[in-house]
């Protein structure tokens, strides 16, 4: 029995449904799949993109047409979409408030916190990265405790720095490039999150777990030469 939905997107493109919500289980299923789809190396697939509950693959239309693509789908076993993704844990250095972190007092007020809790609170859970999005590497984390889930800015600013980390309702993230942003900034990694020169350019891929780290500058000056050192 097939559980999931296949749309087509134009002739060269199938996005492949698997629930509505941001759920870990239905995230897990999606990576599954795409990590399955990539090992089958089919001719004509140009990409393979998991998104929090669905999978969106990519097709040369001169090579593969959308209905051998879909036969090809509904081939594949069972467990395609019923095991687990194979992902990393990451530690993530954070320095929080201050200059990187202009939001961290407004996140406190709404969590009727204070600013050292929040920082305890938004460090203490191992966040899954359900997506890559919106900017090269951009991870979507989450979830955030209820407390800190306050919704992003009304009004984006025009520059957020690289390395920055907001909350937006539900889900944390990080710049990974200097970039206009809305969520609600409350710290600064200087770890290098895209790296375009290397042959693996994120750091970080959907299904990997992530748990943040809090610092203090001397150690972020520190991280930070030593990233901008690696990519030069």
């Amino acid at each position: 029995m097939v559980d999931f939905r296949i749309l087509s997107l134009g002739d060269a493109a199938l996005t492949i449904e698997f629930g509505q919500e941001i759920d870990p289980a239905v995230n897990t299923r999606v990576i599954a799949f795409a990590e399955t789809v990539r090992a089958q190396a089919w001719e004509g697939v140009l990409d393979v993109v998991p998104t929090f509950r669905s999978v969106t693959i990519h097709v040369d239309p001169l090579c593969v047409d959308l209905d051998t693509l879909t036969n090809w789908l509904l081939q594949l076993p069972k467990t395609a979409h019923h095991g687990m993704p194979s992902g990393k844990q990451h530690r993530i250095p954070v320095l929080y408030g201050g200059e990187g972190g202009p939001d961290l007092h407004d996140v406190a007020a709404f969590a009727k916190l204070s600013a050292a809790d929040v920082i305890s609170l938004h460090a203490s859970v191992l966040y899954r990265v359900y997506m890559l999005g919106f900017s090269p590497g951009f991870p979507y984390l989450g979830l955030v405790p209820e407390p800190l889930a306050m919704p992003r800015l009304p009004t984006p600013r025009i520059t957020v720095p690289a390395g920055s980390v907001g909350i937006a309702g539900t889900q944390t993230g990080i710049y990974p490039i200097s970039t206009p942003g809305g969520w609600r900034l409350i710290g600064r990694t200087p770890i290098a999150l895209y790296r375009p020169h290397s042959a693996t350019p994120f750091l970080l891929n959907p299904g990997d777990l992530v748990r943040f780290e809090p610092i203090e500058q001397p150690e972020f000056d520190r991280l930070r030469r030593e990233a901008h050192d690696d990519t030069h």
